[in-house]
């Protein structure tokens, strides 16, 4: 079944291309001055891509949690509380978000193709949330217990300039 597709122009955007999943509708975000037959086959590949992610993601909300409570367990001891930790399609330039006073985390289905390490280190990065919410040294030190912290933020990096060298 073809998702319905619905093109955004903007005469703010003069070479970019984007694309998202807003309730159900992809919408490709286009420069005003693009021609239909330009921006057809940018189209084809990011529905393509867009499409890909979404099934890619191979955790389900309940197993993300799942994941998580063990992660809590090996890392903070078992100390943290959260109310809820989900997949959403909204966050294109985060990996992940975390609103400690609400308890809530989510993290981007970006992570979905990533290496488990990847996603396990965000999962990390945003528990540490939970007790320090800011990015200071106490912050860092929780996200360094990880054993592959480096690595994974390593991946992230070159994933973020892979993603700005498409825009």
């Amino acid at each position: 079944m073809e998702k319905e597709i619905k093109i955004v122009r903007s005469t703010k955007r003069k070479r970019t291309i984007q694309a998202r999943q807003r309730q159900g509708v992809i919408e490709i975000l286009a420069p005003a001055a693009m021609s239909d037959e330009e921006l057809q086959p940018h189209i084809d590949s990011l529905t393509r891509r867009l499409n890909n992610r979404v099934e890619a993601n191979s955790l389900s909300d309940e197993e993300l949690a799942e994941r998580a409570k063990e992660i809590n367990e090996e890392y903070f001891d078992g100390q943290l509380t959260w109310k809820s930790i989900r997949w959403v399609s909204n966050q294109n330039r985060r990996f992940g978000s975390c609103t400690p006073s609400k308890g809530t985390i989510r993290l981007s289905h970006r992570l979905a193709k990533m290496p488990q390490f990847v996603i396990d280190y965000v999962i990390v990065h945003e528990l540490a949330h939970l007790l320090e919410a800011n990015h200071g040294p106490k912050f860092w030190q929780l996200v360094s217990r990880y054993e592959k912290s480096e690595r994974a933020r390593g991946y992230l990096m070159a994933v973020g300039l892979e993603e700005l060298e498409e825009e």
